[in-house]
């Protein structure tokens, strides 16, 4: 009997080892501020070769929105699978666990799962999370998996950005000077003196934090490759986000001379003031010179060789984020992993290039909520998905490709069913979100519309929707205006248009202030 139950145990450990060994791991990858300006979204000019290759064993899903452009609010609703009014993560000040302390985050529950959970570079936005990058969320402590060591040729990037020995030098100069004063805020003074928002340095890809990045993540893939347990291995690179620093092997990917402006620079046609803003975060770099007034971002915008500069810098750093991730690939099909891990690779939100005369992020416009979402599932569907996804999706998305229970809090949808077949829709509309002071604009974009509705007074509480509450409005339709040139929301001929997407707004404003709701009972 004794030798009849020890069988039966060893069958069983023998089962849960193989079991354990067969579950999928998890690739997830953050690309801070990249736009679909790849060449597997359509895009010609841009040298791409390792995403490009990784989207033809996955669904690329054209169509994909943030939840609200801007790092922080961004990350933060991806990482948890609830909407930025749910998370109350708006800006870059709130930490995501002092106002919503039990919110359950995608590699949380991963730990809680079994999963050896790691996070290297961006994963949340610093300001939005504790030190650790959200503790919770991480088997391994982020203080150990985010220390790097540079080449000492180069030592560490001058305020973490500047590579060259002429630009390090101005750090150095600028730091003694802040220390000999007393200044509290060494790195604060540097910067308002000395911050150029480019710089193209002769340098090796691990003078930069991407590549010290990039080696981190195949230390710990090596490690835990050789573990029964499955890993979540999170990499998030820091570029294309500002400054545009790359080494000069990707700058000379592209020629100055062939780089193309913006399209359309204007205001739109019949808009409202409430959909643009003054490239802030651009304005604070060294080398850019400050606006007077609002209306100066289409009477005074960059110069043109500023603007080609500007693109050429964006442009060598994804080719450089590009080399990174193939170098992560590269690693996980050495190691034997590539048939047994999901891949998800992302960018936190778009940019403005110069449309609309506007730079960076920070709008409900089609240039800052679509984003690159590629999903590649072992034995899963390749092709694209048109209809629109959000980045709330991700979580089940992940849950289901892992066998792994979905929670049934999250307001997001399993994009699963594409994973069988690519053009599968899964959901009628996206929603992403800005706000202009006191006023929320709120943006449903459909696979052929974008409706923004800026609402003033109590927004986030609205217990039905009421149009008396809508400041303006814009309405968009890219099939016949891509780039977004006349607002149509007065205009008759899109009457019953705009009556459908209202209706898709009524129904998403009852459906989350009920989520709400629920929310305020259970926290009593």
């Amino acid at each position: 009997m004794k030798m009849k139950n020890i069988l039966v145990a060893l069958i069983l450990l023998l089962t849960i080892s193989g079991w354990a060994q067969k579950q999928q791991n998890v690739l997830f990858i953050a690309i801070d501020d990249l736009k679909p300006m790849l060449g597997c979204y359509g895009d010609e000019t841009i040298k791409t070769p390792a995403i490009d290759k990784l989207a033809k064993s996955g669904v690329i899903f054209t169509n994909a929105h943030c939840q609200q452009a801007i790092c922080g609010p961004s990350r933060a609703s991806l990482m948890t699978g609830m909407r930025p009014d749910y998370t109350r993560v708006w800006d870059l000040r709130t930490r995501m666990r002092d106002v919503n302390p039990d919110i359950l985050s995608i590699p949380q529950h991963f730990k809680n799962n079994g999963y050896t959970t790691v996070a290297i570079g961006k994963i949340y936005d610093y300001r939005c999370v504790d030190k650790q990058s959200d503790a919770p969320s991480w088997s391994i402590p982020y203080k150990e998996s985010a220390t790097y060591i540079y080449p000492e040729k180069y030592g560490p990037p001058g305020l973490s950005y500047y590579a060259s020995e002429e630009n390090q030098k101005e750090v150095r100069k600028y730091t003694e000077e802040a220390i000999s004063k007393g200044e509290t805020n060494v790195h604060a003074y540097v910067a308002a003196r000395f911050k150029p928002s480019v710089e193209c340095a002769d340098v090796e890809d691990d003078a930069y934090q991407d590549g010290q990045i990039t080696n981190n993540a195949i230390k710990y893939m090596k490690q835990m490759a050789k573990d029964e347990k499955p890993f979540f291995l999170a990499v998030g690179f820091k570029r294309p986000h500002l400054p545009f620093t790359a080494p000069k092997k990707y700058w000379d990917l592209y020629q100055r001379e062939d780089i193309e402006l913006a399209k359309y620079q204007e205001p739109v046609k019949n808009g409202t003031e409430l959909a643009y803003h003054r490239s802030g975060e651009l304005k604070s770099y060294t080398d850019i010179p400050a606006l007077a007034s609002f209306t100066d971002i289409f009477s005074d915008n960059l110069p043109e060789w500023k603007q080609k500069e500007l693109i050429h810098g964006y442009k060598a750093c994804v080719s450089h984020v590009d080399a990174q991730i193939g170098k992560l690939l590269q690693e996980l099909k050495k190691n034997g992993l590539d048939k047994n891990t999901v891949i998800v690779l992302w960018g936190d939100h778009g940019w403005h290039l110069g449309d609309h005369s506007m730079w960076c992020k920070h709008s409900n416009f089609e240039q800052a909520t679509r984003v690159p979402l590629i999903f590649s599932v072992p034995g899963g569907a390749s092709g694209l998905n048109v209809h629109p996804v959000e980045f709330i999706d991700i979580f089940p998305t992940l849950c289901e490709a892992t066998g792994i229970e979905i929670p049934e809090i999250l307001q997001g949808e399993s994009l699963m069913p594409t994973m069988k077949k690519a053009e599968v829709r899964v959901k009628d509309y996206a929603v992403s979100q800005y706000n202009r002071g006191s006023i929320e604009g709120y943006s449903i974009r459909t696979d052929q519309y974008r409706i923004t509705l800026w609402l003033k007074d109590d927004y986030r509480s609205f217990s039905s929707f009421d149009e008396d509450k809508i400041e303006a409005g814009e309405l968009y339709d890219y099939k016949v205006d891509p780039l977004e040139t006349e607002n149509f929301f007065h205009s008759p001929k899109y009457k019953s248009v705009k009556a459908k997407l209202l209706k898709h707004f009524a129904d998403f404003a009852k459906k989350q202030n009920n989520q709400l709701k629920d929310r305020k009972l259970k926290q009593g």
